[in-house]
């Protein structure tokens, strides 16, 4: 593939990885040759965006200057808006150790924009506390125009299920389909406009450390995502001098504000605290080419780490397309309870421990030291397999948030009509096969 890439508009490049610093502008001679000069190149106006503590060690500092028409600090006050589907507090309600899954959520009758077709599913810790996370499910049907959106609690994983994304952000433009996702750090401002029509697909709110690429440790130097592959756009800017609303999700509570132009008007930007998109067919699978099932921490793409090593705050993990070689092992994801809760969705096709119920756009949550695995039909499948011979799984992209605390659904993921509520029968066909008298 060639470095640069236009895609519907958007000008991407490799980002090479998250710690590289960038340089890109839309005007040839607007990027100044020190970053905050008396003057500015077209009377642009410096800004630094920071996304980590201004003394966060230098491998894994997050900062990028803008050179921009107008300062961000030129809006009007913030109101606060009704919303009650976006949750930020998760201790309010009692969390049942059930196992639990939902449909998908359905496409709005009406027009919907992204940030109106958000809603919490779950969630935990407190962006006050820069720790936790909150998981959202988005479906919407309309383009935002001249509205435009940013996170201060936290950055936003945007994992589309169905429908392409037009991510229009004050660093540039990305487009992303489904199997690829996008990462927007906490407080770039940007719109999601619907090149496709209807779309449906999931967020993970990060409140902790900012995504990065794990350790490959005895893995080596290849394999996993690999760096080369996350992308970053190009400089892009609108000069618009017409009515937009700001919104601001702030403290768990979603705010408004006027702008009297557009804030898309970064002309030119360096550094490394920019969006990016990652496309997940990329993910290069490891696996057992002998026996047993290894943990799912190889199939980890991003890591939120935490103040424990070892332990992350929440881990992004995939189930793509992969070859199964294991012989004489139950090659299915086993039956397992774990310190760690897991919240999966699936983006394509169906998952290979499941043999029903488990559909693309649904999600499903498992908290620490419930009990899942297979289901019953999945389990007599997988017993019987011949494992002299490999196995391919495809048509499939499946993923998970882990999080070393417990996930809490919301009041609307418990009560919806979305949620199966005889999903726990699934294992109730599981028979007795335990004879002492036959090994």
């Amino acid at each position: 593939m060639k470095d640069r890439t236009a895609v519907a508009g958007a000008e991407l490049r490799y980002q090479g990885g998250f710690a590289n610093h960038f340089a890109s502008e839309a005007l040839a001679g607007a990027l100044p040759a020190h970053n905050s000069p008396q003057r500015c190149p077209y009377g642009l106006y410096a800004e630094q965006l920071s996304g980590t503590a201004f003394t966060a060690p230098r491998a894994g500092n997050r900062r990028s200057w803008l050179y921009r028409i107008r300062p961000a600090a030129v809006h009007s006050p913030f109101r606060r808006l009704a919303n009650e589907r976006i949750v930020g507090r998760f201790a309010d309600l009692e969390t049942p150790p059930d196992a639990l899954r939902w449909n998908p959520l359905p496409l709005p009758l009406g027009e919907v924009d992204f940030v109106d077709g958000l809603v919490t599913f779950a969630g935990n810790g407190d962006p006050q506390a820069q720790r936790g996370c909150a998981i959202h499910h988005y479906a919407a049907t309309r383009s935002m125009t001249d509205r435009v959106f940013y996170d201060a609690d936290g950055e936003l994983l945007i994992v589309p299920q169905s429908g392409r994304l037009l991510l229009v952000t004050e660093l540039g433009r990305l487009l992303v389909e489904p199997q690829e996702i996008a990462l927007v750090p906490r407080g770039v401002r940007f719109r999601v406009e619907l090149p496709d029509g209807p779309a449906r697909g999931y967020a993970c709110e990060n409140f902790g450390a900012a995504f990065r690429l794990p350790d490959l440790g005895p893995i080596g130097s290849n394999g996993l995502a690999c760096e080369r592959d996350f992308l970053t756009p190009e400089a892009w800017y609108e000069d618009r001098e017409e009515r937009h609303e700001l919104v601001a999700k702030f403290m768990g509570g979603l705010w408004s504000a006027p702008l009297d132009h557009s804030p898309f008007d970064v002309v030119a930007w360096r550094g490394n605290c920019a969006p990016c998109k990652y496309d997940l067919r990329r993910f290069n699978t490891i696996g057992s080419i002998s026996y047993d099932h290894p943990d799912p921490s190889i199939f980890l793409v991003l890591q939120s780490i935490s103040d424990t090593p070892g332990v992350d705050d929440i881990d992004f993990v995939i189930f793509p397309p992969r070859w199964l070689a294991m012989q004489d092992s139950f090659r299915p994801p086993w039956f397992h309870r774990n310190i760690a809760s897991e919240y999966m969705g699936l983006i394509h096709g169906a998952y290979d421990a499941k043999a029903e119920g488990f559909l693309p756009g649904g999600a499903s949550l498992h908290n620490c030291m419930t009990g899942h695995g297979p289901d019953a039909a999945t389990f007599e499948k997988a017993s019987r397999a011949d494992t002299s011979r490999p196995e391919h799984i495809v048509d499939t992209m499946a993923f998970m948030i882990e999080t070393r605390c417990v996930i809490r659904p919301t009041r609307y993921a418990l009560e919806s009509p979305l949620r199966q509520v005889d999903y726990p029968q699934c294992w109730q066909e599981l028979r007795r096969q335990f004879d002492p008298a036959h090994r």
